[in-house]
């Protein structure tokens, strides 16, 4: 919640929740196409943990301490399956001594923490670019998005890219699955807009 003095919370704010979970995903990669798919098994609400963490981080930075975990959401398994493609377009496209490479996806998840469709596309533009399918994003993401060749030398790109979601479940708005608990209405539809500067040489990226 905005507001994490307040106990308790504010009802029309977020729920406190925690969500820990372990990850296996698969990843296939082609010429001009990436294929990423993942798994993910763990435990919403208290056994989570999450109100020890976040106290313990706050007492150490000295901020305000989180007073709301009191009605944080129960325990309830969670578990996602995922999936998104990812295509390589554009690959002999230069702006003058420059490269350029758009990366559109189509993806989606299900399972009780996430349920959603998404797509979008990435932009890169650079010079001996690193083979890679853009850099990790924050959550939701996909395990193997880590992954990326550089060719010989050193390579350097920026990015720019938007990705939009069509939500069908997050348990961190709509509260558990099987109990009542805090919950509070959701935007459907949502995006995330990201660009950067990537530098990678040999097995480093930055």
């Amino acid at each position: 919640p905005s507001d994490i003095t307040r106990d308790p919370p504010d009802p029309n704010d977020r729920p406190y929740a925690g969500w820990l979970y372990v990850s296996i995903g698969a990843i296939a990669v082609r010429d001009d196409q990436y294929d990423q798919g993942y798994l993910s098994i763990g435990v919403v609400g208290p056994a989570a943990r999450a109100e020890q963490v976040q106290t313990f981080v706050h007492e150490v930075v000295h901020s305000d301490l989180p007073k709301g975990w009191s009605s944080q959401l129960s325990n309830e398994p969670g578990v996602v399956l995922g999936y998104q493609r990812t295509w390589r377009k554009c690959r002999e496209c230069r702006l003058g001594r420059f490269e350029v490479e758009v990366q559109p996806h189509l993806g989606g998840a299900l399972g009780n923490v996430y349920t959603y469709l998404n797509t979008g596309a990435t932009v890169r533009i650079g010079l001996r670019m690193p083979d890679d399918y853009g850099v990790p994003r924050i959550e939701p993401s996909l395990p193997g998005s880590g992954y990326f060749k550089q060719k010989n030398g050193s390579g350097a790109y920026v990015f720019a890219g938007v990705s939009g979601r069509a939500v069908g479940r997050n348990i961190f708005l709509d509260g558990n699955t099987f109990s009542d608990s805090p919950s509070v209405d959701k935007r459907v539809l949502v995006a995330d807009l990201q660009f950067g500067i990537v530098w990678a040489w040999r097995q480093l990226r930055i």
